[in-house]
């Protein structure tokens, strides 16, 4: 449930299907023109178990963050899991949503008979990378942190939403936490202002990663965060190089979910990805991989995925990712005229932007199938994604419709700009003339959050750790801030409606089954979209190709790229 930093990565072309598919261990292929599933999961020499060698992982820019505590983005989280752990962990397995289960924690948790407490209980043996060990006191001061919004801007919010103690600011200016009590060093116990029947879900979000208070240097601790997980920092370059070596502290007996294969992991930070796509496809680096979004492909390189020794080294899977246009609804103000946008965008020509049907399929709303007690998703959209022209120019008579908008994206990713390019045209036909901004990777979701948000701007959201849950998608994207005053953190086009996000605040609170609860969240997601802050276009399958001796590479499922926890190497 988080953001993507980068999603996958510009490939222009339509390609048709018939890439691989998954079947036991190893790699099989789907013939081209096969009806064999064009979307399961591929994993790469799968069941290998060998500890040992050097993975090397190529990306075209540098980790927003490294800070637990400062980070909502999926490529912290992906390497994250190497060098810190959590309450919770949520466990990835090919093509399926994660699993939750327990990290640090001896369970996932006991709850009260009313629902407002939850309790965990630390395993033994817990170490830093030092031989220090973690207590409780730790986690609680990891989660404090978070609340110090003025030094760490891009904290997750969503746990701190569901604790009491709202007017809390950090343990930098002071005061006690109530919500979170240690009676001793291995119970940590919460205090929730509502039930949250997904709970253990939100405590394995890098909130609960631990921090001992005394290694604690505030915004320097992304250049060093103290690891509690199998690797820690070796050395760290910015926008160079990052290298992660193994955490001799780190006891494998407590810890079933982290295989810790290679010994060390080395991250360049600067390669374009063009030549990421190149040096892959070629197997220029047998020990290559990349975190860069759709495996970095370039729209001349798509088409070699068809070859049988590159789709051999291609893993793939459907993410629980997808793509939107986000309308800043403080700019737009006008429900109709931002329903009128949407209808006059051509999304089926979104879809060639990305690779065409191979690299996902067009959506018309952000809830899918495996989330529970979802109801009928209404949308105004056509399902194949053409644009009702007509529509939409009818919706803007006599209305004073904007004359000039601004579109932002990545600087990275030659496919969002490409994505704006089709919007620049559709737009033209409503008269209204586009601006494209290219805004710095590692700043893209800062900006989205802070002054500098465009009027449209692509953004991707991964359903995260409880992705059976329609909550955990509605509220960060659309629903409102802790207090329910205003818009959410997450909350890109900044929707607030007095009604509707008052009754999302509610339901934060609402008791029920999965089922009930999930009608619910579905029919205020209903109401809300009949405004059109945003605008679903492309629900993500990732296709990354790997180095020849890279083995069980899978594509998490909330990552989007390969799954740093799983791969190893051959010797």
């Amino acid at each position: 449930m988080k953001m993507r930093a980068t999603k996958m990565l510009a490939a222009a072309a339509v390609v048709a299907f018939g890439l691989t598919a998954c079947s036991g261990a190893g790699t099989s292929k789907n013939p081209a023109g096969s009806q064999a599933d064009p979307y399961a999961p591929v994993v790469v020499e799968q069941g290998f178990s060998q500890k040992g060698g050097t993975v090397n992982v190529l990306m075209s820019s540098d980790f927003a963050t490294l800070d637990p505590g400062n980070s909502n983005y999926v490529q912290t989280a992906n390497v994250g899991q190497l060098y810190y752990r959590t309450l919770t962990m949520a466990k990835e397995t090919a093509g399926q949503p994660p699993e939750i289960v327990p990290d640090l924690a001896t369970d996932t948790g006991k709850v009260s008979k009313d629902g407002l407490t939850w309790t965990f209980t630390l395993k033994d043996g817990l170490k830093y990378e030092d031989g220090t060990s973690i207590t409780a006191q730790d986690i609680k001061y990891g989660v404090e942190r978070t609340y110090a919004r003025d030094v760490y801007t891009q904290a997750p919010q969503e746990l701190n939403s569901a604790l009491t103690h709202d007017d809390y600011k950090g343990p930098y200016k002071g005061g006690d936490f109530k919500a979170i009590e240690t009676p001793d060093e291995k119970t940590v116990v919460f205090h929730l202002k509502q039930p949250f029947a997904e709970f253990p879900a939100l405590v394995s979000r890098s909130n609960t990663a631990p921090v001992p208070e005394e290694k604690d240097t505030k915004q320097d601790y992304s250049n060093h965060p103290v690891s509690s997980g199998p690797y820690k920092i070796k050395s760290y370059d910015r926008g160079r190089e990052l290298v992660l070596e193994r955490n001799k502290n780190w006891d494998p007996a407590t810890d079933p979910n982290r295989p810790a294969l290679p010994d060390e992991f080395q991250f360049s930070l600067s390669t374009s990805q063009s030549t990421i796509s190149q040096k892959l496809i070629s197997d220029a680096d047998p020990n290559a991989i990349t975190l860069d979004s759709n495996g970095a492909l370039q729209a001349s390189d798509a088409a070699r995925l068809n070859d049988e020794k590159i789709a051999a080294r291609t893993a793939g899977g459907f993410l629980g990712c997808i793509d939107t246009l986000n309308l800043n609804t403080e700019t737009i103000t006008d429900p109709e005229i931002r329903k009128a946008i949407a209808l006059s965008i051509d999304r089926s020509s979104i879809q060639v932007q990305y690779g065409g049907a191979r690299f996902g399929q067009l959506v018309n709303s952000q809830l899918t199938e495996k989330m529970a007690g979802i109801t009928e998703q209404k949308s105004d959209l056509d399902p194949s994604g053409k644009p009702k022209l007509e529509e939409a120019k009818a919706l803007l008579e006599g209305k004073e419709a904007p004359k000039k908008l601004v579109y932002g994206y990545s600087n990275a990713t030659e496919r969002y700009k490409n994505v704006g390019t089709v919007l620049q045209q559709n737009l033209k036909e409503l008269g209204i003339e586009l601006e494209l901004r290219p805004i710095p990777a590692a700043n893209y979701y800062t900006t989205l959050a802070g002054k500098g948000m465009p009027d449209i701007a692509r953004a991707g959201w991964c359903g995260g750790a409880d992705s059976s849950s329609a909550r955990m998608t509605v509220d960060p994207n659309l629903g409102p801030s802790l207090d329910g005053k205003t818009y959410g953190f997450s909350n890109i086009p900044r929707f607030y409606d007095e009604d509707l996000s008052q009754r999302m605040y509610e339901l934060r609170g609402a008791s029920g089954t999965a089922e009930e609860l999930g009608a619910q969240w579905s029919q205020v997601y209903n109401e809300v979209m009949a405004t059109y802050p945003l605008i679903p276009t492309i629900h993500s399958y990732t296709n990354s190709v790997v180095g020849s001796k890279i083995r069980n590479a899978q594509v998490g499922y909330f990552f989007g790229a390969i799954d740093l926890n799983s791969v190893g190497v051959e010797q």
